[in-house]
């Protein structure tokens, strides 16, 4: 088993028990007020960034604790759920958007490459940002209807 997905779990366990997840979280839900939208709209956007930079699996799991906070601290109700939507949707379409944003990109570079047709990192850029701002402005739409206007 390879040790570094080990030691993120690691490591985020450390953080949950020292508690800086939890001012971390408390920390975001002062800064949105309780607004939930506002809250989940932060959370999708930053995550898409965040997730084209750093492999989305590793995110999420550092994320997850934080959003479980979130969740608690705005009561934990149906609405609140949105939370987990913006962090799955942003860390998932963002990935998309550079080659390592998600592992699957990785594999399919290695497959082009095998194949005589490489793909660079910037061509896969190119089109990926594309992608991955409309499907991530896509989203906004869903996530309020859902959890805001038809809740």
């Amino acid at each position: 088993m390879p040790r570094e997905p080990l030691g993120l779990f690691v490591t985020v366990g450390a953080l949950v028990n020292t508690g800086v997840i939890e001012e971390i979280s408390r920390a975001a839900t002062d800064a949105t007020e309780g607004r939930l939208f506002l809250a989940s709209m932060v959370l999708l956007w930053g995550s898409a960034f965040l997730s084209a930079i750093v492999d989305n699996i590793p995110y999420v799991a550092t994320m997850s604790p934080v959003v479980a906070e979130m969740v608690n601290s705005n009561g934990n109700t149906s609405q609140s759920q949105v939370l987990w939507w913006a962090l799955a949707l942003g860390a998932d379409l963002g990935g998309n958007a550079t080659a390592v944003g998600a592992s699957a990109n990785v594999v399919v570079l290695g497959i082009a490459e095998r194949a005589g047709r490489p793909i660079t990192f910037w061509q896969f850029t190119k089109y990926g940002l594309v992608v991955t701002v409309v499907t991530v402005a896509l989203a906004v739409p869903y996530l309020w209807l859902r959890y805001f206007a038809l809740a």
